[in-house]
């Protein structure tokens, strides 16, 4: 049997798009009562407490896919790398909160877009470092990766859901 039905080729496109990522928002593992379609979460109807994490520089949102032949499977891990400058009590405890949990994160990047990671599993805390840095130039923060193993690639957020998310009174800054 094929599995084959590709629906569309695709053009190169235009020159318009940017890397980077604007901010990250960590929200309990709990149900989210959403519905997708075709790879993009459309409707959510148990609003998260969203907790913002403004970033800058340094990091990424990379996922990887890996299929078997032999076993007949495949699945994405999404690694999300983290680098939160400036060494506080407060970002210490929050960090030992996170890689206790297995939150789901929210990623807007600076194309506006907004991709949703760990949603049937959550994201795990894989590994980190709290840094003071050597010279007067370095990094004196924490970098975080956090992994999440899914069935499916993360997530795009309609862009209607994304106007609610940004003006809602549940997204919380970090202190």
């Amino acid at each position: 049997m094929a599995c084959l039905n590709l629906a569309s080729g695709r053009s190169l496109g235009c020159k318009n798009n940017v890397g980077g990522l604007k901010n990250i928002y960590f929200s309990a593992f709990a149900p989210l009562g959403e519905t997708i379609v075709e790879g993009e979460v459309t409707v959510i109807t148990e609003t998260p407490v969203l907790y913002k994490y403004e970033i800058k520089g340094n990091s990424s949102l990379e996922t990887s896919i890996t299929s078997s032949r032999e076993n007949g499977t495949t699945f994405y891990t999404s690694t999300l790398n983290l680098t939160l400058p400036i060494l506080d009590r407060e970002t210490q405890q929050q960090i030992k909160i996170l890689a206790a949990d297995r939150p789901i994160i929210f990623v807007e990047d600076y194309n506006g877009k907004l991709y949703l990671v760990g949603l049937e599993n959550g994201a795990e805390v894989t590994g980190g470092t709290i840094v003071t840095g050597a010279a007067m130039g370095d990094l004196s923060g924490f970098t975080l990766t956090l992994e999440a193993q899914e069935k499916e690639p993360p997530l795009f957020v309609a862009p209607s859901l994304i106007a609610s998310f940004i003006a809602s009174e549940t997204i919380l800054p970090n202190a």
